[in-house]
């Protein structure tokens, strides 16, 4: 496997405009009640009291997809990472809107988080319109990599699923290529039409319907664990 603590740094912000006092009180009320252990192995059991499935979301922006899919699934465990304060303090918001008690967060780097789960033990993993990082000599910070793909391919369950998203279409291309070389994932598309329309259960994201907005494109790609 590849070392993904090569991969490890985190590039750009970590937080936006000034929290409003709603948010503030989350974030510092909140968060810590759903926060994943800072040390230690984590399982099902440690994260939830209970043996249920684990779903893994990384980066996930405002937290729309992630309460979507703890909403719709209440029998099974999220864990969501975003380094990003104000998504944080957003995905908080939605979490108490719907009474999600399912749902665990780290506010910091998803592969910290990943590498301390027990292999073979999620069932879904999400990777939502990441940072594309376009210019060829960013390439390398790109979550769909050689480290960060082994330490996922690691985790997820034989026939679990991968699900990528992105509007981008360098980021398109590049996870075309990269996927297309591993023999770990089986991409779970038959026709054009498969990467290009939403799947059921996969809500649109803000970062989606703006993307619709400018006139671009979205690609949906579903990969099983061999």
């Amino acid at each position: 496997m590849a070392d993904p603590l090569t991969l490890r740094r985190l590039y750009g912000r970590a937080k936006g405009r000034r929290l409003r006092e709603g948010q503030a009180g989350l974030v510092e009320q909140l968060l810590p009640a759903l926060s994943v252990p800072a040390e230690g192995p984590l399982d099902s059991r440690r994260l939830f009291g209970d043996e249920r499935p684990l779903h893994f979301e990384i980066g996930f922006g405002a937290g729309e997809h992630l309460a979507f899919r703890a909403d719709l699934l209440p029998d099974h465990g999220f864990i969501g990472a975003e380094p990003f304060l104000n998504g944080v303090a957003a995905a908080l918001g939605h979490l108490q809107d719907k009474h999600l008690a399912n749902v665990r967060l780290h506010m910091g780097d998803a592969l910290s988080v990943l590498e301390r789960l027990p292999d073979a033990s999620l069932r879904f993993v999400y990777l939502l319109h990441p940072d594309p990082w376009p210019k060829a000599r960013h390439a390398k910070r790109r979550m769909v990599n050689p480290g960060p793909l082994d330490l996922i391919a690691a985790k997820l369950q034989p026939g679990a699923e991968f699900r990528l998203g992105t509007d981008d279409p360098v980021y398109c291309r590049w996870a075309m290529m990269v996927m297309g070389q591993r023999r770990d994932f089986d991409w779970l598309a038959e026709s054009a039409r498969d990467f290009l329309a939403r799947p059921g259960g996969w809500p649109e994201t803000r970062y989606e319907a703006k993307a619709r907005r400018e006139g671009r494109e979205v690609w949906y790609f579903r990969y099983r664990r061999v």
